[in-house]
């Protein structure tokens, strides 16, 4: 059976002079990289727009793509931009955060002068704007926001907070510039993402995309398609998602996403689903989807709890979602809290789940299932993932007590699979252990935090969730940092790819 293995990367992440990773020669260059190292897989983040808390997972929109990705240079080559003008601009003073505060400020005022030079009556952006509904959706919400100074919809001025083929209309006919502006973003956005999934597919490298499982209260859907999402009579949400409190959080957490009418879905053929999941498919070679648990059973919180403790299990849509959908390349987020329906779903569509190394590696039972030993091949093998800490973080978080398990339970893996092991290494060493067991295990894939092939620490971690802080979604690479490492790690990735038959 073919084993693939690849790196988890988001595209905020890549080095950048202008503040944050763009569709730039730097993402030329990883996919070099990846090639090099006999990486087959490119595994990004949502490409969603981000708001409050630049959290790809907390969306204003399913189909409206992040406009900080669009390359400076490219527009700079088309004659819309002066090297001059993107230069003169201070996009932060730290090469490893994005600074989310310079990018706001800027990077709209650079597209929208970029936009002023663009020939309005280009044929294949007319087209564009004719025959794409779901980016004029998103379009026309932005338009809205910027002309409530930025509010959420449920704090728009009267006129605005319910939407009408009416108000659309008024929109694009009193508003057209602005409107033609943000569709403008996502005609340049796909212009420079497809130039680079194609470059990528071409040289066998595969992009692995994310969907987040909600959207946002903020949002275009919940405006315009409240009929999707349990609400009251005046469209606020009467449940909200999250999760329980356990050992990690005794309040649980409260995610506050609106839940979905499963019951509309159904007598709908879950069309919104169904257009959702294919047009990402559009964008992506494989497709995981975030919290795949709650499509068996979501957890239910009422709306103005301020705690996630009174929520409650409730049956979601189940394999009747997913029944038509058996032979796309899905891969479901399968960690955390598993129940027998949640099982009964994974065995009936058959999709991957996934393993993550770092936190598999403290169980002194050599049958647990998330020892490498024990991985089965229709799983993606993780050394850590965008939620958790680095794995070089989280063996420096251990206790004394439970590091001498850690220690212990590599080495009893590395014993099985063959890996030379000295009980004396330090924690980069282990952290290197821990990679080659990523790649040793049966998985179909072996994903890999490019942070942990560094290895760094805290300092690398992208998402500590049910938190709202600076450091979330901001971990970028400076140039220098990954030249100087990047000989390293391709040797690293290269032999091993081949040892363990991943090439």
């Amino acid at each position: 059976m073919n084993k693939e293995a690849g790196v988890l990367f988001p595209i905020f992440s890549l080095p950048s002079p202008y503040g944050i990773g763009s569709f730039s020669k730097e993402a030329y260059e990883f996919v070099d990289f990846l090639c090099d190292s006999k990486m087959h897989i490119w595994q990004i983040l949502p490409l969603n727009v981000t708001s409050f808390g630049n959290s790809p997972y907390q969306s204003p929109s399913n189909y409206g793509l992040n406009y900080y990705f669009i390359d400076f240079e490219s527009l700079i080559k088309a004659g819309l931009l002066k090297k001059s003008e993107v230069d003169s601009i201070n996009w932060g003073n730290d090469p490893f955060r994005v600074d989310y505060e310079a990018i706001y400020n800027n990077k709209l005022k650079m597209l929208r002068l970029a936009y002023s030079r663009f020939n309005k009556e280009n044929k294949d952006f007319k087209e564009f704007i004719k025959n794409n509904q779901n980016f004029s959706d998103f379009s026309i919400f932005m338009v809205i926001k910027d002309l409530n100074e930025l509010r959420p919809w449920n704090l728009w001025d009267e006129k605005y907070k319910r939407y009408s083929i009416a108000l659309e209309k008024e929109i694009k006919k009193s508003h057209y510039d602005e409107y033609a502006f943000y569709m403008r973003t996502q005609y340049e956005f796909l212009k420079e993402w497809k130039a680079l999934k194609d470059y990528a597919n071409k040289h066998n490298v595969k992009i692995m995309g994310d969907l987040p499982i909600y959207v946002a209260f903020d949002s275009v859907e919940v405006w315009k398609y409240p009929e999707l999402f349990q609400l009251d009579e005046e469209h606020y949400p009467t449940r909200v998602a999250g999760c329980p409190p356990d050992c990690f959080s005794e309040d649980g957490q409260l995610w506050g996403n609106p839940l979905y009418k499963w019951e509309y879905h159904k007598t709908s053929g879950y069309k919104w689903w169904n257009e959702r999941i294919g047009n990402a498919l559009k964008l992506y070679d494989l497709l995981r989807i975030d919290h795949f648990r709650g499509f068996s059973g979501y957890y239910s919180i009422p709306f103005k709890d301020k705690t996630a403790k009174n929520g409650k299990w409730v049956k979601g849509p189940g394999f009747d979602l997913f029944k038509d959908k058996l032979d796309l390349p899905i891969i479901a987020e399968d960690l955390g809290y598993i129940d027998d329906d949640f099982k009964e779903l994974m065995k009936l569509t058959n999709y991957p789940g996934m393993k993550t190394l770092s936190l598999g590696l403290l169980n002194e039972d050599i049958n647990d299932t998330r020892r490498p030993r024990n991985y089965t091949y229709n799983f993606i093998s993780y050394s850590s993932t965008h939620d958790n800490e680095t794995t070089l973080q989280f063996i420096n978080n251990l206790t004394v007590e439970n590091k001498k398990i850690y220690w212990n339970v590599v080495k009893e893996e590395c014993e099985y699979f063959n890996i030379p092991f000295d009980e004396e290494c330090d924690e980069i060493e282990l952290v290197s252990k821990i990679n080659e067991l990523n790649f040793a295990n049966e998985a179909r894939i072996s994903i890999f935090l490019f942070q942990d092939l560094i290895p760094v620490g805290k300092e690398g971690r992208i998402n500590a969730p049910a938190t709202l802080s600076n450091d979330n979604w901001s971990y970028r690479f400076s140039k220098n940092v990954f030249n100087e490492n990047k000989s390293r790690i391709t040797k690293f990735l290269k032999e091993n790819a081949i040892k363990y038959s991943r090439d």
